[in-house]
């Protein structure tokens, strides 16, 4: 959850998803009041009070969108092994991994 806070504080967006590992009502609050951000996690099955089921399926589909995004970026683009000496060389190497992937999904490139 620190890991997650540092993270959505240092590079904001307005909507953020999580899993369930990240299901934090205090965090939630403090995104939203300091950086108008929006935390959205799947329920818990063991919750008390859970969102509507139409809910669920929307945020089921959406992180099964980001989910094969990170297992083609770490399969065919190896994304995990990226090995840089400073931070802005890592941040080039995704860079560049991220235009390679955009431009193949748009069909610009062929893979």
């Amino acid at each position: 959850v620190k890991a997650a806070e540092t993270v959505m504080t240092q590079i904001p967006h307005p909507y953020n998803f999580g899993d369930k590992g990240y299901i934090s009502h205090a965090l939630r609050e403090k995104l939203y009041e300091e950086h108008q951000a929006a935390f959205w996690t799947p329920s818990r099955h063991n919750q008390k009070h859970g969102p509507s089921k139409a809910w669920e399926e929307w945020i089921r589909k959406k992180r099964k969108v980001i989910e094969t995004v990170f297992s083609i970026l770490v399969d065919q683009y190896r994304i995990t092994d990226i090995r840089a000496n400073s931070i802005a060389g890592f941040e080039v190497a995704l860079d560049g991994i991220l235009l390679a992937y955009s431009l193949v999904t748009l069909g610009l490139v062929e893979r």
